[in-house]
């Protein structure tokens, strides 16, 4: 039997979220949630994108270790992540960001399970 901590390590899911389809890195720059790496230069507005699903993570020895892991999928059918920090630690942009997607309506869909 698998560890219940370690299967739900960043690791482990990023890796399960990465066979369930969601390969691509994102990040937030000017309002926007960007891809990153792959040679793939595209850009989404809230209303173009879904959060799929997320997972909270804490620190083993401390609290302000904590993150936050989305799942997202864009309009085009683009399927990636994106982190934050959670709390003091989070950034601002993508906060922000994410927080317009949710007031959208267009989180948690859980289509990935």
């Amino acid at each position: 039997m698998q560890d219940k901590e370690e299967e739900r390590s960043l690791v482990n899911v990023e890796n399960k979220l990465t066979k369930d389809g969601f390969t691509q890195d994102f990040n937030v720059v000017d309002g926007r949630l960007q891809t990153i790496g792959n040679d793939s230069n595209k850009s989404y507005a809230p209303d173009e994108v879904t959060i799929v699903d997320f997972y909270r993570f804490e620190g083993e020895s401390n609290p302000d270790d904590m993150s936050i892991l989305y799942a997202i999928e864009a309009h085009d059918g683009v399927r990636g992540t994106i982190s934050s920090a959670y709390g003091v630690y989070a950034d601002s942009d993508t906060d922000e960001f994410l927080k317009k997607v949710e007031d959208l309506g267009k989180n948690l869909m859980k289509g990935h399970k």
